[in-house]
């Protein structure tokens, strides 16, 4: 039994049975994916619902939560709060969701529950940890795509990431006290409990990070040119495609809808080398690079195609970064959860 989980979904159910006069009755059972089953009576009929119970959830968490829907009886998530987009995921999906204030959503059987007037109430705040601060991030994805990073000087991992020597020994001391960080043969680092890292570095990115780094938002001088985005000649040294592109180039999956570059090149040369013109409403979103380029591919590496493609919010990025995941990162992530 989990307190907390049991607490909040006795409290969304109180606070629906008091705003919209319907029963809720919960059973916790942990299963595997689920946290227990919960039967609403409407109108004298029965809609039973295995329930994943969480403070809030994240856009990460959203593919297992569409997989789990499709091999199960019928899903609904319940959390303390939920964000805008998360919800609009989960409605478009035909997920079920009930949050703390009493907000609900559910489909069944030809029957459609929706109230969303309720105040959100704020999910709980982690404690800070400079780990995932903007600087903290940066470090944290190198050693993400090379975990022999972790067992260089300090001085050699400023150099490589590009951050102040004084921000390191922050960095890697914050990833120890998480437990993320642990040592082997009690010499060599390596990172512990991985898939659960990543789930927290994709979320942070696309908070804390992702948004300082936007150059700008162009289109195509010539419009036609958008559907030529393949034949583009990239300065592969300096810029590299990410988002939709990359996830079309690594699963011939997606038909990319938006354009997505991380660059070290100047604004004035991308809009010459690629004939951009800078456009608010434009479908080109331009970031800077923020790791060393250690390769020749014209994509970023396949962890932040996959971070960039879950953070969208859509079925079909969702779809593309788990075919992603399990073609160039489940072996890392998950084959052994300390070193490798």
């Amino acid at each position: 039994m989990n307190n907390n989980r049991d607490k909040i979904v006795i409290h969304a159910l109180e606070i629906l049975k008091e705003n919209a006069g319907i029963t809720g009755k919960w059973e916790a059972t942990p299963l595997n994916e689920t946290d227990g089953k919960i039967t609403f009576i409407m109108d004298g009929e029965l809609f039973l619902f295995n329930a994943i119970v969480r403070d809030t959830i994240r856009n990460v968490q959203i593919p297992a939560i569409l997989a789990n829907n499709l091999t199960s009886s019928p899903v609904i998530v319940v959390a303390r709060s939920l964000f805008p987009n998360i919800k609009h995921t989960l409605r478009q999906a035909g997920v079920a969701y009930l949050e703390a204030n009493g907000n609900i959503f559910l489909k069944r059987n030809g029957v459609t529950l929706w109230l969303d007037g309720q105040r959100s109430i704020p999910a709980k705040n982690e404690k800070g940890n400079r780990a995932f601060t903007k600087t903290g991030l940066k470090v944290l994805f190198n050693c993400l795509v090379d975990q022999d990073l972790l067992n260089l000087t300090y001085r050699e991992i400023a150099k490589i990431t590009n951050v102040a020597l004084g921000n390191i020994n922050y960095v890697i001391t914050g990833l120890k006290q998480l437990h993320f960080i642990t040592s082997v043969d009690d010499k060599r680092l390596v990172l512990n409990n991985k898939k659960e890292l990543l789930q927290k570095w994709v979320t942070a990115y696309e908070e804390r990070l992702k948004p300082t780094l936007l150059i700008g938002t162009f289109r195509f001088l010539r419009k036609e040119d958008f559907g030529n985005w393949k034949n583009m000649e990239l300065n592969i040294e300096k810029t590299a495609w990410g988002g939709e592109p990359a996830g079309d180039i690594l699963t011939d999956y997606l038909h990319p809808g938006e354009l997505t570059m991380y660059t070290t090149e100047t604004k004035a040369e991308l809009m010459k080398n690629y004939k951009l013109i800078p456009d608010n409403n434009g479908n080109i979103k331009i970031y800077q690079r923020f790791w060393e380029n250690a390769t020749e591919a014209n994509t970023v590496p396949p962890l932040l195609v996959y971070t960039d493609l879950i953070n969208a919010g859509d079925r079909r990025s969702f779809d593309t970064a788990q075919k992603i995941y399990n073609d160039y990162l489940q072996n890392q992530f998950e084959s052994n959860q300390m070193g490798q």
